[in-house]
Parts: structure tokens; sequence; C-alpha cells
């Protein structure tokens, strides 16, 4: 960023300087990789999550019939 800025104590970048920036990327078909990964990782959230609500749904009935006595521990 530095050679951006002129002399001066603050810096300023203009849109000249943004359209000079060369950006690199991987090619297309490493990029379709890379979202397919990210796109079973996603899934993979996502079916732990209900797992992790189902298992809070379970806890909750089960401390529910324990407070009513509908359950009785030993």
């Amino acid at each position: 960023m530095d050679f951006f800025t002129n002399s001066s104590s603050q810096g300023n970048i203009g849109m000249g300087d943004i359209e000079r920036i060369e950006i690199s990327y991987p090619p297309f078909d490493e990029q379709t990789q890379i979202a397919q990964v990210l796109t079973n990782i996603d899934s993979e959230l996502n079916v732990l999550d209900q797992k992790l609500q189902k298992y809070k749904m379970i806890k909750q009935g089960m401390m529910q019939a324990l407070l009513t006595g509908k359950i009785r521990l030993v």
C-alpha cells in the first residue's frame, strides 16, 4: 500500500491505482473443486446442526420428564 501513497501524512488511493492492481485467481476447474469442497462442508454442517437440534429437544424432553416425575432415577 505504501507504493500508492504520496508524501502526505495520510495516504490516498485513487480509482486509477485500484485499476492497476492485478488479482490472481486459480484456474476455473480448481475453482470448481474448491466450490464443491465448500458445498460439501456446508452440507455436513447443516446435518450436524440438525442433529444438535434433535439432541437438544431430546434433552429438553428428558429433563421435563424427570422434573414432572414421569421418569425416576434410582
